[in-house]
């Protein structure tokens, strides 16, 4: 085993997935395995199928030079799990253990568990570099594991942030997400502040505030950082920047309406309920009670909850954009006075609209 679940169960954390380094050939690793898929097989990956489950094999492997700052235009294999090891982004990734469970440890990443300390394998500035992805990584982790970042790590991720411009909008997405679930969510200000969302922030103005992203619900955190970026001046507009990074179109439409309500000021919850839809609202009151109890209550905020209907008002005389308008109408009549959502109450107000 290689990598993070090795990381992992040194920490006593359950790993997320296991990966395999080994000094077998891919050709040698599909002629060993009767179900695999040949996913990185230009970079010596093969992922081999089991049951329900799957696992990457990567024969050990030297990196060739990374001109476009993300991926080795080649790679050489080595029989060397040294070596191997060598190529990796941290010190607490850059660790294997056998079937027996012997580690194989020569760059002192158990030590930077203890210590608890994000350290690149190796000269900083050469690890990112090499790959640009590395410093968000560095970021991530730091959020996940609540490790601190070492100073020359430190100091070359400032130095070599405008690096990630370069990078997809998809891994930048990934990397942004993973922060936001993490149990230390406020790391996501690590990538405005140090320049590692470089072509995609802006500076900001300064002293806006910045509310704790923790307490919320990961559901939330999006929306709140959002809108923090955009009161800082870092962004134009949530819409814009989760379009740009390619966010899912649900996470895009939720998260830039929760930004706006929250912008907005309003408290008014059931046409805000009205307007944006429960999620968003949501989203931008996690922990309103208030809210809680109005959406427990049953009170009528949307059309659908409306006593009365368009065949209603159809048979009162109402067609087309007057219909429509009536509707809108009762609804807010209905918010203003819950107690009058009643179809003969309705329909009473209906045709004295029409006098």
């Amino acid at each position: 085993m290689a990598g993070g679940c090795v990381r992992d169960s040194l920490m006593g954390r359950r790993p997320d997935d296991y990966d395999v380094a080994a000094s077998a050939p891919p050709e040698a690793v599909e002629a060993l395995f009767a179900r695999t898929v040949p996913t990185g097989i230009r970079h010596g990956t093969v992922t081999v199928l089991y049951g329900g489950g799957r696992c990457e094999v990567t024969t050990y492997r030297v990196d060739g030079a990374y001109t476009d700052h993300r991926r080795p235009d080649g790679v050489r294999y080595t029989a060397s799990l040294e070596d191997d090891l060598a190529r990796r982004d941290f010190t607490i990734n850059a660790m294997a253990m056998d079937a027996a469970g012997a580690v194989t440890d020569p760059f002192g990443g158990r030590e930077d568990i203890g210590r608890r300390l994000i350290r690149c394998v190796g000269e900083p500035e050469r690890r990112f570099n090499e790959d640009a992805l590395r410093m968000l990584r560095a970021v991530r982790f730091a959020a996940k594991l609540g490790f601190e970042i070492d100073g020359p790590t430190l100091a070359a991720a400032l130095e070599y942030a405008p690096l990630t411009a370069s990078l997809s909008a998809e891994r930048v997405a990934a990397e942004l997400r993973a922060i936001l679930a993490s149990s230390r969510p406020d790391y996501v200000w690590a990538l405005v502040d140090w320049g590692l969302l470089a072509g995609r922030v802006g500076p900001g103005r300064g002293g806006a505030e910045r509310g704790s992203l923790a307490p919320l619900p990961r559901y939330a955190r999006t929306a709140h950082f959002l809108r923090a970026l955009e009161d800082g001046g870092h962004i134009a507009s949530a819409r814009g920047f989760l379009s740009a990074l390619r966010f899912d179109g649900r996470t895009a439409r939720v998260s830039s309406a929760a930004a706006e309500i929250l912008a907005s000021g309003s408290r008014d919850y059931k046409r805000l309920l009205r307007d944006y839809g429960r999620e968003a609202v949501l989203a931008a009151f996690p922990r309103s009670r208030r809210l809680r109890e109005l959406l427990r209550s049953g009170e009528c905020w949307s059309l659908d909850a409306l006593a009365v209907n368009g065949d209603g008002l159809k048979a009162l005389g109402y067609s087309g954009r007057e219909l429509g308008e009536e509707l809108s109408r009762l609804l807010e009549h209905v918010i203003d006075n819950p107690e009058d959502n009643r179809k003969d109450i309705l329909c009473k107000l209906a045709r004295e609209g029409k006098r």
